[in-house]
């Protein structure tokens, strides 16, 4: 009887098709997701004037969908452990994708708040279930690099949202950039079909069958036996309280410092997606500008997230992460003083990298952090705890942009959380992480003596 280790065969696999095929499909639900989160605050100065509400009631306007993806992200995060994540994720497009739509139905403040608080639920939960798919399939020696290129499909929905929001809300209204965002719902059959499903949720359920294909997919070079017996390191067996596996083993302190990390790094992201088009417009640029600032802020996002998925592979991540806080803490302060326009989006552009980025490289090591049994309720926790900054944020900077403060004041305020989430970085403990504990595992297998039995993969 072979013995085969599922992670093992995941972390020494090589790029292939099935791999390129889980990427696809991961970043094109991000890119899904990125539209909707991005949407809002794209449409948010004609919501304002349409509905007539002042800066501080459209911030909890705003929030109300970060309220929901806080739930999302900590409930659907930690369900996708129990049923599976191929039909959590398919729960959470169905949400975010008829409840954005709905939005574009309402009007009025609570009936929008209220579907924006349901797709929230949807938007949030999807994050931790595609980071947590990505990151299981992914080989270990460009893990990092292929987590924050999925996630870098969050950018290039918040593009798609700026460009037919420059080409539709002044043609035929905000309504429409947000009917625009039911189509996913289509496509959720064929995500369902497409999509693998976790593997320690499949042994759990002894579904032999869907690993030996799932296996042969990863190694070509695997040969399924009738005798084959699929087994996973200790820690990452699935079991039914995952939630109490993020504060054993020492993992206590840094699962803290991760959620104070997530909160610090969300209050920016969501401070500027909502309110960058609002504070480049009081800054005397036309509603074209602004939103030119807003596809300069995703672009940058973009080269951030894959930049600094390149470098993790290649340093130590957790260094990498600390140091793009730094930036975001430098790039966010000089915002706010007047310089030159070419300056100014080139400060912009690393602005969205130092900030949503920064956030998909956070995500890359959370998943990189927690066993995969338990990874999705790891990530969604942190992600959930998070989101009570993306809550803040908006409602936040929308009393500070009522009080008519000037600008660089508004900027300061974003980029003080910078400054606290490296601190937090620099307090997690990555000897505690499941990336070093396999590292050192393995190391202990190869120094084993030849007598000695060990776990093997095809």
């Amino acid at each position: 009887m072979r013995q085969i280790d599922l992670h093992k065969l995941a972390d020494d696999a090589r790029f292939n098709r099935f791999h390129g095929r889980v990427l696809f499909w991961c970043a094109l639900i991000i890119v899904f997701d990125g539209y909707d989160l991005s949407v809002v605050g794209i449409a948010l100065p004609s919501i304002m004037a349409k509905m007539g509400v002042d800066a501080t009631n459209a911030g909890f306007m705003v929030s109300s969908a970060l309220f929901g993806m806080m739930f999302g992200a900590i409930f659907l995060g930690t369900i996708a452990d129990k049923i599976g994540r191929r039909w959590a994720i398919a729960i959470c497009i169905g949400l975010f994708s008829v409840f954005t739509a709905a939005a574009g139905l309402a009007d009025d403040p609570v009936t929008f708040g209220a579907m924006r608080f349901l797709a929230g639920l949807g938007i949030g939960g999807v994050m931790p279930n595609v980071v947590a798919q990505m990151t299981e399939y992914s080989p270990r020696k460009i893990r990092a690099t292929l987590v924050t290129l999925m996630f870098s499909g969050y950018a290039v929905g918040g593009i798609i949202a700026a460009l037919l929001g420059k080409g539709l809300i002044e043609t035929y209204g905000w309504q429409s950039v947000f009917f625009a965002a039911g189509l996913p719902v289509l496509l959720i059959p064929v995500i369902l079909k497409s999509v693998p499903e976790s593997m320690p949720f499949l042994l759990a359920k002894g579904r032999s069958d869907e690993l030996k294909e799932i296996a042969s997919r990863l190694d070509p070079g695997y040969r399924p036996q009738a005798t084959d017996r699929f087994v996973v390191p200790a820690q990452d067996k699935a079991d039914s309280a995952p939630i109490r596996h993020l504060f054993r083993e020492g993992r206590g302190f840094s699962t803290v410092m991760f959620w104070i990390a997530f909160f610090m790094c969300l209050f920016m992201v969501f401070a500027l997606s909502s309110w960058l088009t609002k504070l480049m417009a009081s800054a005397g640029y036309s509603l074209g500008s602004a939103l030119t600032f807003v596809l300069v802020l995703n672009a940058g996002a973009m080269v951030g997230a894959i930049g600094g998925g390149w470098l993790a592979d290649r340093f130590h991540i957790k260094y990498v992460l600390a140091a793009m806080y730094a930036l975001a803490a430098v790039s966010l302060t000089l915002l706010g003083f007047k310089m030159p326009t070419p300056a100014l989006f080139v400060l912009v552009g690393l602005a969205g990298a130092s900030t949503i980025g920064t956030q998909i490289v956070a995500n890359a090591y959370t998943g990189q952090f927690y066993p995969m049994a338990f990874r999705s309720t790891g990530l969604g926790w942190a992600l959930g705890v998070g989101r009570s900054g993306a809550i803040l944020a908006p409602i936040l900077i929308g009393v500070l942009v009522g009080m008519s403060l000037p600008l660089h004041q508004n900027f300061i305020a974003i980029a003080i959380p910078a400054v606290i989430g490296m601190i937090a970085v620099l307090f997690i403990n990555h000897e505690r992480s499941a990336s070093m504990q396999h590292a050192n595992a393995s190391s202990e297998l190869n120094q084993a003596p030849a007598s000695m039995p060990a776990v093997r993969g095809s």
